[in-house]
């Protein structure tokens, strides 16, 4: 689940996996994050690591912790998150593709079309 050999941090690898959970909706608003601990045996990190990645979703306000009781996920965590990824991830795979189309010299149509076909396949290659 984790690439040692990434660049990107793995406090911030572990946080996005955790983002995946929530958009993914395994981790809906009010439950219960993993602890420290569960996420530095399920990954294999040093507990601190593991308590980096909570940090970082405290502070984007994804979660909010309860002395004593843990971390849980923010009530609008979902949508916060959907908001962000539409206006940073997807806009820059827009643009990326929009690009190599261009440098292919697909028309906008044919672009189009590869894109509902493959939205209508799932995302999945054909």
């Amino acid at each position: 689940m984790l690439d040692p050999t990434s660049t990107e941090p793995i406090y911030q690898q572990i946080a996005n996996w955790l983002e995946r959970e929530m958009l993914e909706k395994r981790l809906q608003a009010h439950d219960k994050i993993y602890s420290q601990y569960q996420l530095a045996d399920m990954f294999q990190v040093n507990p601190a690591t593991a308590g980096k990645a909570i940090t970082l979703l405290v502070e984007k306000n994804l979660a909010y912790k309860k002395r004593g009781l843990g971390t849980f996920v923010q009530e609008q965590a979902f949508d916060t998150l959907k908001t962000e990824r539409l206006s940073s991830t997807l806009d820059e795979a827009v643009q990326t593709v929009v690009k190599e189309a261009q440098l292919l010299n697909i028309t906008e149509e044919m672009l189009i079309r590869k894109i509902k076909d493959a939205f209508h396949q799932g995302g999945k290659s054909s």
